[in-house]
């Protein structure tokens, strides 16, 4: 009898245990989720708002600057007030690195596949800019530019490569508790409601070109406080922006490609319009000239 007490008294104390661990791992998650991101409350659409500049790849175009480069962004941070879009990869090891594109000709010394190295192996080349110069500059990890963009409250919009899991990238951002200043890229609705069901705390980019798009969206689960839209690189009618705004969503129009040259041509004078027309972040390569003309400072 004194042996099944103590049998019993054994049972009932392992199974508080359990019960308080389980509690606190759920409390714990819970408050992780419901802990949202600055950005969800400072990206709302608000009237007569300043405009906002997002480099493209971190910084195109830019002489002995490479794209997706920490000494870019550093660069290009040290002489305006801008977000910075950047793309982020896998090595063969597993490491998250800033890469836009699957193999590494165009943007570093190296050549093949991203895939087909370990990042310590990645170390023996350097980055080059978009005209072919090479620099001392090295492929970035994504943990690195997290712990940069933390320490200078920069805004990253993240863009996931095909070879990366979502919730790779979100759990890496969590890791680094980088949820103020990161913005998940997604660019359907099935991608945005994955992106929403794993972290429904942060801030994404959605797809929204056209009206069809942007009823997908609303009628899915996702919030409207959590979408930042994307309306394409081509212009929409006005009242299209407008229908967007009226849901308290910003919008973001991407100029990278044909409208910055139409800009460069006229004197920068499209970039105002387009500010007037409902734009409220312009995606560009030409991040100095953009901010120039739409009067963004540092």
């Amino acid at each position: 009898m004194k042996h099944l007490y103590i049998l019993l008294l054994f049972v009932l104390f392992v199974s508080c245990k359990n019960d308080t661990s389980n509690n606190s791992s759920l409390t714990e998650a819970e408050i992780q989720v419901n802990k949202k991101s600055i950005l969800i409350e400072n990206f709302k659409f608000k009237p007569n708002a300043a405009p906002i500049i997002s480099v493209h790849r971190g910084g195109k175009s830019i002489k002995n600057y490479p794209e997706n480069c920490l000494e870019t962004l550093q660069f290009v941070n040290d002489s305006i007030s801008a977000i910075y879009e950047i793309d982020v990869a896998k090595t063969k090891d597993n490491k998250l690195v800033l890469l836009h594109d699957n193999s590494l000709e165009r943007t570093t010394t190296g050549t093949g596949k991203l895939t087909d190295y370990t990042y310590e192996e990645l170390q023996a080349f350097n980055l080059e800019d978009d005209f072919g110069n090479e620099t001392a500059f090295k492929i970035p990890l994504f943990t690195n530019v997290l712990k940069w963009a933390k320490t200078n409250n920069v805004i990253l919009t993240v863009d996931i490569k095909r070879s990366v899991a979502v919730e790779v990238v979100i759990d890496a951002i969590r890791a680094q508790k980088a949820e103020d200043v990161c913005i998940i890229i997604t660019y359907d609705l099935q991608q945005a409601k994955k992106a929403y069901k794993w972290a429904p705390e942060l801030l994404l980019s959605v797809s929204a070109r056209n009206v069809k798009e942007l009823n997908w969206l609303l009628e899915s689960n996702i919030p409207t406080e959590n979408m930042l839209a994307f309306t394409g690189t081509r212009l929409s009618p006005n009242d299209f922006y407008k229908k967007v705004q009226k849901q308290g969503i910003k919008t973001i129009l991407g100029t990278l490609g044909n409208l910055d040259k139409q800009a460069q041509a006229k004197g920068e004078v499209p970039y105002k319009v387009w500010r007037d027309k409902g734009i409220d972040v312009f995606a560009t390569d030409r991040p100095f000239a953009a901010a120039k003309a739409l009067g963004v400072v540092k």
